[in-house]
């Protein structure tokens, strides 16, 4: 009994979508270089290396370790290298700084991350072919398959790549949020006496959030052997948002200068909320013009109706 090519289409089209959600949807497991990251990351800083040891660290195969994903875990990992370079066009440490300010896959080295983004990407863009193909069949036939597959692909790229955008503009929102705050606690815990490490300390107990988890991290170097003021330079080259940037620096400076910590924490703050008001005025401004444009394109042609439909009469006369 042989298969039509619809009948076809539709099979490869629910195994691609059955394996995208099983890739989506099965947590990966936590690996080994994650638990000895805090031993090496002194060494790695002397030699003026990323802290974060997933980068040297292999992810291993994708497969796991049977015969069969032996030999075929290679071809399948240069199809992933090949297809994610497509689908980010930047280097593989770009795209895991990236990843990191998107806070995606936090729970990953920063190897496994780039990884997992680049597998599910792939999935994700044959999902989207396989369904726009058997769509593309179902309406003009064979011939309009392979041109709806490859938009599918197409659009399964672009959207891998908005997803990345949006994460890191969301998170660098919560980050402006939230900066406000923390330098207001940080600069009142200064005043009363305590050291940077000490406010960062006060204020990662007591908190949660974006810009919070950054000061933890922080604070888990400092505490592993990473001078505080190199730990918080780290925390400023990686962060999305420039204004957080900014505060790390100045705390960085306060511990190796020793300078008015609170009165600095309090200029960056009055900065911040300044920025945050013309932000609001300028977005104020433009919703307001996008009120605007209905009334424009839907009653000023009906206005001008009303206006100009005496005039052939007054022109011209008659009943």
């Amino acid at each position: 009994m042989s298969l039509s090519p619809l009948e076809i289409g539709a099979v490869v089209a629910t195994v691609a979508l059955a394996a995208s959600a099983a890739w989506v949807l099965v947590r990966p497991y936590r690996r080994l270089a994650e638990r000895v990251r805090p031993y090496a990351a002194v060494a790695r800083v002397q030699l003026t290396r990323s802290v974060d040891v997933g980068g040297a660290a292999q992810p291993g195969p994708i497969f796991g370790d049977a015969t069969l994903r032996r030999l075929f875990g290679p071809m399948v990992d240069t199809v992933v290298v090949w297809v994610g370079k497509v689908i980010a066009t930047s280097n593989t440490d770009h795209l895991a700084l990236r990843l990191r300010q998107a806070g995606l896959y936090p729970e990953l080295p920063e190897a496994v991350r780039v990884q997992e983004y680049r597998v599910r990407s792939l999935l994700r863009s044959l999902g989207w072919a396989g369904v726009l193909g058997c769509f593309g069949l179902l309406v003009s036939g064979p011939s309009a398959m392979l041109l709806f597959a490859v938009l599918g692909f197409v659009y399964g790229v672009l959207s891998a790549r908005a997803r990345l955008d949006k994460g890191v503009s969301v998170r660098r929102e919560r980050l402006r949020g939230e900066l406000y705050t923390v330098n207001q606690l940080l600069a009142m815990r200064t005043r009363v006496g305590g050291g940077v490490a000490d406010a960062i300390r006060h204020v990662v107990i007591r908190g949660n959030g974006a810009l919070i988890d950054e000061l933890a991290e922080v604070l888990r170097l400092h505490e592993s052997g990473v001078a505080l003021s190199e730990a918080l330079r780290r925390a400023a080259h990686l962060t999305p948002e420039p204004q957080a940037a900014r505060t790390y620096m100045v705390l960085a400076t306060a511990q190796d200068r020793g300078a008015d910590l609170g009165q600095a924490l309090l200029d960056l703050s009055k900065d911040l909320r300044a920025a945050r008001r013309e932000e609001l005025q300028r977005e104020a401004s433009k919703r307001r013009l996008l009120l605007v444009i209905p009334i424009v394109v839907v009653l000023a042609p009906i206005v001008l109706l009303f206006i100009g439909g005496p005039i052939p009469q007054i022109i011209f006369g008659g009943n």
